[in-house]
């Protein structure tokens, strides 16, 4: 945003909670709803109607505005989680700002409306612990600046979400886009922004410290900076997992995630993936170190520890039940799970498979994620055994692997790097760009 006096302030952004019929908060301080009066306390909203129903009141949007930044909090309660992931739950989050209730059909949606810098505080050690290297904090405090201020601006023109070829094939992306009543999600598909319980000093000083700071790339456009918590050895590219726009990313380059970023096999091959993804190279994220990973990963990030290689056994009935459930499709009988195509890391894009009563082929990789595990699969980097009716998947790394990979950033930042060199091996190419 900028003032009258010309200078940039950090823009506000609208964050959404969750969507329900209903929505139980407490004010805590001096809130002001839309027609000026005054609200604290425990209440309860609903949607009826198309309206925001509160107080015997009806509304088309209902915001409540807190009167100081610093002293005033609302609560929700029941908020959901790690959605739809092995850790999922509920808890009640407490958080700075307004909070903002749209009503669509019947379910409200919960918005709260913070400046950015705010929001960050949160989302630095709700992403991982506070108790991390500085260089790690500071680091990812730029890149989840650059990511947002991206997403706000719309430069992720990734407007196709899915792609139906013919009834054997169905790719599919899930990314900004699906977000129309606010500009990201609190949960794990954008950032996790968990409120502040999360924010600890650590946190704070990072994102103060690096205040207004992002990555750039080409003609000054803002870097679409991915992360996620493991690469496996070896960063993916861009459109293994979303739209094929790679030349619009040229940041989120293949390297490999070890002190010779260029010393890497080919992994779209497949015999070369598979000798990758049953190995174990050496690579910064190739750690079981409790402590370190006790920095970077909250409590329920660790309730597993197979980070950086996984395995995954189904019966044959097991894996049946579950692509059949996932995909609203009886196949029969699995017979196979053959990779047509993978990315750079070795993660697959375009999965066949096979069964007694037909075959499909899946993409992209968060759709093989979901559809072959009742949450979901560690990375969609797996190879492929069969021994009777057992399938045996075996994997390398946590989520897409694209951009930053945080354990790997952790353990750089444990070994001295500082954060200027954390960036620049993630995000090769990109420059550090004060906006304001």
């Amino acid at each position: 945003m900028r003032q009258a006096d010309g200078q940039v302030t950090s823009p506000v952004v609208s964050v959404g909670i969750f969507t329900r019929p209903e929505a139980t908060f407490t004010l805590t301080g001096i809130y002001q709803s839309p027609d000026g009066a005054i609200a604290t306390g425990r209440g309860t909203a609903r949607a009826e109607g198309g309206k925001v129903v509160w107080d015997s009141r009806e509304w088309d949007e209902l915001t409540f505005a807190p009167t100081s930044l610093e002293g005033d909090s609302f609560e929700l309660e029941g908020v959901t989680i790690g959605v739809a992931f092995q850790w999922e739950r509920t808890e009640n989050q407490r958080f700075r700002g307004a909070l903002k209730l749209i009503a669509r059909g019947g379910n409200l949606t919960a918005i709260t409306l913070i400046p950015v810098e705010e929001y960050l505080k949160s989302v630095i050690s709700s992403e991982m612990k506070a108790s991390a290297s500085p260089a790690l904090l500071r680091a990812h405090a730029v890149i989840s600046r650059s990511w947002l201020l991206a997403q706000m601006a719309h430069d992720s023109e990734n407007k196709t979400p899915e792609v139906s070829v013919d009834e054997g094939e169905t790719i599919r992306w899930w990314d900004h886009e699906e977000h129309t009543l606010f500009d990201v999600c609190a949960d794990d598909h954008c950032q996790r922004y968990q409120g502040l319980a999360r924010m600890e000093e650590q946190a704070v000083s990072a994102v103060e410290d690096t205040r207004g700071v992002i990555l750039t790339s080409e003609g000054g456009r803002i870097c679409d900076a991915r992360f996620s918590k493991c690469c496996g050895g070896v960063f993916e590219r861009f459109s293994t997992c979303w739209a094929d726009e790679d030349s619009r990313h040229p940041y989120l380059a293949p390297r490999r995630d070890w002190t010779d970023p260029a010393n890497f096999p080919d992994l779209t091959r497949e015999e070369n993936a598979r000798r990758w993804i049953e190995s174990s190279p050496e690579a910064f994220c190739n750690t079981v170190s409790r402590r370190v990973l006790a920095q970077v990963l909250n409590d329920y990030d660790r309730e597993q520890t197979d980070f950086y290689r996984w395995e995954v056994t189904y019966t044959r009935g097991e894996l049946s039940d579950i692509i059949r459930r996932r995909l609203g499709r009886d196949l029969g009988d699995i017979l196979s799970l053959w990779p047509l195509a993978r990315g750079t890391s070795g993660r697959i894009s375009r999965l066949l498979i096979t069964g007694t009563k037909g075959s499909v082929v899946i993409g992209k990789e968060l759709m093989i994620r979901r559809t072959l595990s009742e949450t979901h699969l560690r990375s969609s980097a797996f190879t492929v055994s069969v021994e009777g009716d057992t399938f045996r998947l075996r994997g390398a790394g946590w989520g897409h692997g694209v951009g930053l990979c945080q354990i790997g950033a952790a353990m750089m930042g444990e070994a001295g790097y500082a954060w200027q060199e954390i960036l620049r091996r993630y995000y090769p190419g990109a420059n550090l760009t004060t906006l304001y």
